[in-house]
């Protein structure tokens, strides 16, 4: 398998794994469907519509959710490629990567979203945007998804 291969491979395995697992995440802690988790990440993109859009609107979030999983595996295989041998440290490196994530994803990401629910751009609007508890399990929701990649990563380094 060529180095490309395996790094493309890397990336689609964590994304989808990463992805899928962060989607029960999202249902453990906001006590909701699939279906209607799929439909806020639609959201992100299309608005308020993507409540009503049925299942196109869910495969669309489901679409959305693997590619910025994806996208996010990506970047911290770029990240981590100038010292390769930290990958090896996928504990340490994914919870760094998991708190990158929560903070990139919550505070920017989703306030410039289209979603309906996204906090207000403004200080005190993403300082509210979470309960303590709903801010320590997205967090950890997070941190896990970063541990995940890392552990996808390992061996690449």
């Amino acid at each position: 398998m060529t180095s490309l291969t395996r790094t493309a491979s890397t990336i689609v395995v964590a994304g989808l794994v990463a992805g899928t697992i962060d989607i029960g995440a999202a249902c453990a802690i906001n006590s909701l469907d699939p279906v209607v988790i799929l439909h806020a990440i639609a959201s992100g993109l299309i608005g308020k519509p993507a409540f009503t859009g049925g299942m196109p609107s869910a495969a669309l979030g489901l679409a959305l959710q693997w590619a910025m999983s994806m996208l996010i595996a990506a970047i911290y295989l770029g990240v981590t490629a100038a010292h390769p041998a930290r990958r090896r440290r996928w504990v340490t490196t994914g919870i760094l990567a998991g708190i990158v994530i929560f903070a990139v994803m919550n505070y920017l990401v989703v306030p410039l979203s289209a979603a309906p629910f996204r906090p207000r751009l403004t200080v005190h609007g993403l300082l509210t945007a979470f309960t303590a508890g709903k801010l320590i399990a997205n967090l950890l929701a997070m941190i896990l998804f970063g541990l995940i990649v890392g552990y996808c990563a390992r061996e690449r380094g």
